[in-house]
């Protein structure tokens, strides 16, 4: 028995493991992702990974061979892809359905690789794979070519801020490994990817299920010169641009558990700091500087990106969570307008004017896309006018926020140039964002001071602003209420405005359709509207179908505490379509008008208004009679409003 045998025979001391764990210490990690159109191979070619580099023990292997019998696709080899779809239902439908992430290591290199869904359905998965890698690995099917899938992901890798692409051109056994099929889709995928900004694509022509090219090269092709995928993946230079980048600590928690201890904790997303160092809140200004860098094990000298560290500051300047701290000399942008690429990834379609909710790595604010600029084709990269997103498409979006937030462009910082965006009903993830640049127009703009405010404007007239919203199915009789409230309030001597939908539409809102884009925009206007109006003091009744909850709550949450008064108009469908004052539902059932509420296009009722009027069986003077008694028990007492000094 030879040295090197004798040595791997023995038993494992403590020195040995701990110079084995350094040495592993001393390796570089690169993260990466398997990414491409469903059925291409990524989970057979993560396996095969696994298993060429030693990663599956000997009772793994059997359960493995195990499952191949019962779920496999490969006859009677070993299905590799069963070591990372884990999930039943992934092997009863024989795709990945979420994303999986493994460990793998060769002597020379440790990696993280992430196996993410090809199925169109699940872009927002592989949207989560690519926003912490290094390097995509894009697989086509040598019998397929490149196909809609690939270019959209490989866009959404460019998106993400990924600059490395191996082209795994998997599934050559299937073609003969025939040189002129693997040219042609390198050929084909550079000339698509020549304008994504990835700064090296190597091409491998791959067999994942037999392993050729993947860590050994294959005798079945002595036509490729090239490295293996292993061979490239251990050599490929991905530089830590994190460490050299400007320091920015986004602040995730303050930490005080004692009055002696104020610090700031949070992870580093980029550059370094030093005790002593001076630093910035970034949206305030202030300068301040490190006192103290605490970690788990005791104070540091010194910290870089990626350390979870406290920091405390010399001075007590105001700095809570959303907010950043930034080296003074390179400091971030802090705006409340910016355009950003957007990727969708809800049922639901974007729509301009809806306002969601954005999500920073620690910042959280409302916001609205005010411009939908492009869509972006995924076949040529070509730019197209649209009104909304659909289900994983990508665009360029304007978009603004209620409070400023503190960023740098995506290009220049991942880690502070990404947001989400979250449904504001549903609570769920509908896309996903990287900053470009601010707006122009929000450094042009500021709030600018006035003496007169809404208090005093609503004292020369004794009363307080309120918005009452009538919403409900067009014919339910919102109109003719609304009209009445307000005759009655005005001889009350109340100063009133009423904003009726097809009046509205005759003049500010000529230019809007039907469509639920224009419908949202329709809201946002009126709602913006209604707040100069409060602001003016005023009783602003609005009559407006308004059939979209995410709207109607928009419209609430731009007032004060307390001003917006949803009032639904509730009345059955049925009964509406008998009275069809206009003749629309007529038309509507006939499929002559589109996009009619209630027929073609949804209305979604409110669940808990502040007023709901039941109007069968009952007169519009009536449905008064219950605005006014809710005025009386609610907010304003019965002779204060007899006499007008309320409401």
């Amino acid at each position: 028995m030879d040295t090197a045998a004798r040595a791997e025979s023995q038993p494992a001391t403590a020195d040995s493991v701990r110079a084995y764990l350094a040495s592993q210490e001393k390796k570089s990690l690169l993260r990466f992702l398997t990414c491409g159109s469903v059925d291409d191979g990524k989970s057979t070619l993560i396996g095969r990974l696994l298993s060429d580099t030693k990663q599956i023990f000997e009772d793994q292997l059997a359960a493995l061979e195990a499952d191949s019998r019962k779920h496999g696709t490969t006859g009677d080899d070993v299905d590799f892809a069963l070591l990372v779809d884990g999930l039943e239902a992934e092997r009863e439908q024989g795709i990945t359905i979420d994303v999986a992430y493994r460990f793998f290591a060769t002597p020379k290199r440790k990696f993280i690789v992430a196996d993410t869904p090809g199925h169109e359905q699940y872009t927002r998965n592989m949207a989560t794979g690519a926003s912490t890698a290094d390097l995509a690995v894009v697989l086509v099917d040598a019998r397929q070519g490149v196909l809609r899938q690939t270019r959209r992901h490989s866009i959404i890798a460019s998106m993400l801020g990924i600059r490395h692409i191996v082209l795994a051109v998997n599934k050559i056994d299937l073609v003969g490994f025939d040189r002129q099929a693997f040219e042609r889709i390198e050929q084909d995928y550079r000339a698509f990817a020549k304008d994504l900004g990835f700064r090296s694509i190597v091409a491998v022509p791959l067999s994942a299920r037999y392993g050729d090219n993947v860590s050994r090269r294959s005798d079945n092709m002595n036509w490729y010169a090239g490295p293996t995928l292993v061979e490239h993946l251990e050599t490929v230079v991905v530089d830590d641009v994190a460490a050299e980048l400007p320091f920015r600590f986004p602040v995730q928690y303050v930490n005080r558990p004692n009055l002696d201890f104020r610090g700031f904790a949070g992870t580093i997303a980029s550059g370094s700091v030093a005790a002593g160092d001076e630093v910035v809140v970034a949206k305030s200004g202030k300068a301040t500087r490190i006192r103290r860098i605490v970690a788990q094990g005791g104070d540091l000298a010194g910290a870089v990106a990626g350390q979870a560290v406290t920091l405390v500051l010399d001075d007590e300047v105001e700095v809570s969570r959303g907010n950043m701290l930034v080296a003074p000399d390179a400091r971030p942008q802090v705006a409340d307008q910016f355009c950003a690429n957007i990727v969708w990834f809800d049922e639901q379609g974007l729509l301009p004017g809806r306002s969601y909710i954005l999500r920073t790595e620690t910042d959280q604010t409302g916001a609205t896309v005010t411009e939908l600029k492009h869509r972006v084709n995924v076949n040529d990269l070509g730019r197209e006018a649209a009104k909304s997103l659909e289900l994983n498409e990508v665009g360029v979006c304007n978009l603004s926020t209620r409070a400023p937030i503190v960023f740098d462009p995506f290009s220049d910082n991942r880690g502070t140039g990404a947001f989400i965006l979250i449904d504001r009903i549903t609570n769920a993830t509908v896309g996903a964002g990287m900053i470009q640049h601010a707006l122009r127009r929000a450094e042009n703009i500021h709030w600018q001071s006035l003496d007169v405010g809404k208090r005093a404007r609503a004292d020369l007239k004794n009363q307080r602003p309120a918005i009452f919203w009538f919403t409900g199915l067009s014919g339910s009789g919102k109109s003719t209420i609304a009209n009445l409230l307000e005759k009655k309030l005005h001889v009350a001597g109340r100063h009133t405005y009423l904003l009726d939908g097809d009046n509205v539409r005759h003049g500010l809102n000529r230019d809007l359709g039907f469509t639920d884009a224009d419908r949202v925009e329709n809201i946002r206007r009126v709602a913006e509207v209604a707040k100069l109006m409060a602001d003016a003091g005023l009783i602003i009744i609005v009559s407006f179908i308004s059939p979209f909850k995410a709207e109607r709550r928009m419209a609430r949450e731009l007032m004060a505490g307390g001003e917006f008064i949803e009032v639904f108009v509730d009345t059955p469908f049925e009964e509406c379509a008998r009275r069809d004052p206009k003749g629309l539902y007529a038309r509507a059932l006939k499929g002559e008008i589109k996009n009619f509420t209630g027929v073609d296009s949804p209305y979604e009722a409110p669940e808990n208004p502040e007023i709901r009027l039941q109007t069968l069986g009952r007169t519009a003077e009536e449905m008064v009679e219950i605005v006014e008694q809710w005025l009386i028990r609610r907010d304003i007492a019965a002779d204060e409003y007899e006499s007008g000094g309320g409401i």
